[in-house]
């Protein structure tokens, strides 16, 4: 019987342990060598290469532009509290957990609080979304949706149970991931009221000449008349012949395995920052944990300071620092 690339050797390239082993110089300098290459420090002001080093503390000045700077200065980890090792050890959690992890068990494992705990977790999200930014779909893509959310639990007395099909009993918290997938390929995933709203997004990202896969339902027929495509009855059958769409199903499989394992609701306003997450996860599940690991610490370091969780309880807007 083939292993499972999760139960295999080359799946672990990278362990906890070896992480908390670190000391925090080893950390700091680990980070740094992975935001700058050769670790020689770049002001994130000007882009001045040539700066001073202080030796009391670990920050730089900038010969050109004059300003102060930190190794996570313009990063994911911009106006830190926490140790550098803390930061690396979140990363490694986060990325070893292949449902997810939830904010709860990242509290524990580093003994910070649920709220710092939270927004580094969606901080991390942000940046897995990055990778959606631009991308563009082509050949055969497979094309669905599914609803999260607006649960209405059900009366103990069956005369007073409501329908919670119609949409007078359901809670406005219900939305849809549009998510479409080339076979072979990349996810492309978005959010929206009901599955309609996601065709012209989804015609914006496909190639011409984009053979598309759906199921029977209405709300497609628009992406019909644009591109080639088939449609498969899932009254009638899943799979036939090759019309199908159970590989942008299993995307779906994944996200709900994550929203009824560890975060059991993942609906309302940060269910598209999930979803980013599992197609993240569902693109690079052929990485390694080490390289998945890798590539989160240099995309945080490189993509500048969060805009959408950077002083998230404090209800901040993003504020141009001067010296972190």
């Amino acid at each position: 019987m083939t292993q499972h690339f999760l139960l295999s050797k080359a799946a672990r390239t990278l362990t906890l342990a070896k992480v908390f082993r670190m000391s925090e110089d080893q950390a700091y300098e680990t980070f740094r060598e992975m935001r700058w290459e050769g670790g020689e420090p770049v002001c994130p002001h000007c882009g001045g290469t040539h700066v001073y080093e202080y030796r009391a503390r670990r920050i730089f000045k900038c010969k050109a532009c004059g300003r102060q700077f930190s190794v996570t200065s313009g990063t994911l980890f911009h106006s830190r509290k926490l140790q550098m090792r803390d930061y690396l050890a979140a990363v490694a959690i986060f990325c070893n957990g292949v449902k997810g992890t939830s904010a709860l068990q990242l509290s524990r494992d580093l003994d910070v609080q649920y709220k710092t705990a939270f927004v580094l977790a969606h901080k991390l999200r942000e940046v897995m979304a990055v990778e959606q930014q631009d991308r563009r779909l082509s050949g055969e893509v497979e094309i669905d949706g599914a609803y999260f959310g607006g649960y209405v639990k059900p009366s103990n007395i069956r005369e007073e149970r409501l329908d919670r099909r119609r949409s007078l009993n359901k809670a406005g918290t219900r939305q849809v991931v549009v998510a479409a997938r080339e076979r072979g390929g990349k996810l492309l995933t978005n959010v929206y009221p009901k599955e309609s709203g996601g065709n012209n997004f989804i015609a914006s990202r496909l190639d011409k000449g984009t053979v598309i896969y759906t199921d029977e339902a209405y709300s497609w027929r628009p992406l019909h008349k644009q591109f080639k495509g088939y449609r498969i009855n899932h009254t009638e059958r899943y799979v036939d012949g090759h019309i199908t769409t159970n590989r942008v199903e299993s995307f779906f499989s994944r996200l709900r395995r994550a929203e009824m394992g560890q975060h059991h609701s993942i609906a309302g306003p940060y269910l598209d920052n999930y979803a980013d997450e599992m197609a993240w996860r569902e693109d690079n599940r052929r990485l390694s944990n080490g390289e998945q690991f890798q590539r989160l610490i240099e995309y945080a370091a490189s993509l500048g300071r969060s805009n959408q969780w950077a002083g998230y309880w404090q209800r901040q807007a993003k504020v141009e620092n001067n010296f972190v």
